[in-house]
């Protein structure tokens, strides 16, 4: 699994696309995680990640919700609620055991990551970019 940026997942807006690099790259640090020794305790590794991931989602979902209400995009509320799914769900691994699931939490964050990109980034940021695109914003 490789969270390394394609062309494919280009909403042809250069910030929001900057920020998906960003949250991609943080994916790939679980991917770091994961593929390490396992008889390393990566606690603090993990738990600095999930924060980051959880405060970096915060601020870039507030810029395109943002985006989105200053340019009266029509899917805000099905792009506010799918954001504030993604809050929780990575507030709810903040939460679990990570000392004594290491490997469970790394590999859920993962896969949760990766389903986000498909089904989220790929899906409905598209349709987003492709608004912003018709009236001439990127």
């Amino acid at each position: 699994m490789s969270f390394k940026w394609k062309d494919e997942y280009s909403v042809n807006v250069i910030e929001i696309d900057n920020q998906h690099k960003r949250l991609l790259e943080l994916g790939d640090e679980l991917v770091d995680l994961a593929m390490g020794n396992q008889d390393i305790d990566y606690y603090d590794n993990i738990v600095r990640v999930l924060e980051e991931l959880k405060n970096y989602t915060v601020y870039h979902f507030g810029y395109e919700e943002e985006m989105m209400k200053k340019y009266n995009y029509n899917g805000n509320e099905k792009q506010s609620f799918e954001h504030m799914f993604f809050i929780k769900k990575v507030e709810k691994l903040v939460r679990r055991d990570v000392d004594g699931q290491q490997r469970e939490v790394i590999m859920d964050l993962l896969n949760f990551v990766a389903d986000w990109i498909s089904s989220h980034i790929l899906l409905e940021d598209k349709k987003f970019g492709e608004y912003l695109n018709s009236i001439g914003f990127n």
